[in-house]
């Protein structure tokens, strides 16, 4: 319906946008330097950010960048598990099969690991999400599993990635060593005014849109519930274009999103 109606190619603010190019924000530009950088020296780094910022979007594009030849890509997203079993998991993503113990786990996935690096000449890029709810004694573990060669290598790139107070979780002296390693710290901040607006258009261009479906009062309106978060923008956009596609309103203006901003949880000031 939406498509017929505005004349669009494709679905436009949808979570699978095969084939269009990231939209680069300020923040998002930083977050590549930094995870560039990390590819470049290897080694632990932190990536925080409030959920629905671009985070994981970040990560992903990251990930999509790096060549398989040479790169090992392994996501975790952190669940309610067992040490153990985050180990096992660990493995089992580095192509193992698992161990038992947590002892002979702490070994194989360390031997995995050189293995990729040192012989293969593949570098294992761990990126672990969701580690806000890591149990403390995940992070301690953490210290101890990517130490190679007492500290003084590292074959690997390990992204510790979560909310923001996550950063201060790891400020506590408990995790001062795992702090210490940190070689960067870097958070995804949300879209600002200008940048909703570019990146309201870059997804309409993407989906083909022959003219302006949302007018400047709706984008600033827009702007102005999802606080410029991207997951709330594609949420509004996608409930206007409905409602939109719905009532025969050929563009979208700022009472759209007045009527439509409550269903996603939000409110219009």
């Amino acid at each position: 319906m939406i498509m017929a109606f505005y004349s669009l190619s494709k679905i436009p603010f949808a979570k699978e946008t095969k084939g269009m190019s990231p939209y680069t924000s300020r923040s998002f530009q930083e977050a590549m330097g930094c995870l560039t950088y990390m590819k470049q020296v290897r080694g632990m780094a932190l990536v925080v950010g409030d959920p629905g910022a671009g985070k994981t979007y970040a990560l992903g594009a990251f990930a999509e960048g790096l060549g398989q030849s040479l790169y090992k890509v392994i996501y975790f997203p952190l669940s309610t598990g067992t040490v153990t079993d985050f180990y096992r998991g660990l493995a089992f993503g580095l192509g193992e099969q698992p161990q038992s113990r947590k002892v002979d786990l702490f070994r194989q996935i360390q031997q995995a690991i050189s293995r990729l690096f040192y012989e293969q000449k593949i570098t294992p890029v761990f990126i672990l999400d969701e580690m806000q709810m890591a149990k403390d004694v995940f992070l301690q573990d953490l210290s101890l599993l990517f130490n190679f060669h007492m500290d003084t290598q590292n074959p690997f790139v390990l992204l510790i990635c979560g909310w923001p107070y996550l950063r201060d979780r790891l400020s506590l002296n408990p995790h001062r060593s795992l702090s210490q390693r940190l070689l960067v710290r870097h958070q995804v901040e949300p879209l600002d005014k200008e940048e909703v607006k570019g990146y309201m258009e870059h997804h309409l261009a993407y989906a083909g849109a022959k003219y302006p479906i949302f007018t400047e009062d709706a984008i600033e309106a827009v702007s102005a519930c999802s606080n410029g978060y991207p997951r709330l923008i594609n949420l509004l956009a996608m409930h206007a274009l409905l409602y939109g596609s719905q009532n025969k309103k050929e563009q979208i203006d700022a009472e759209v999103i007045r009527i439509i901003a409550p269903e996603c949880g939000l409110a219009l000031r």
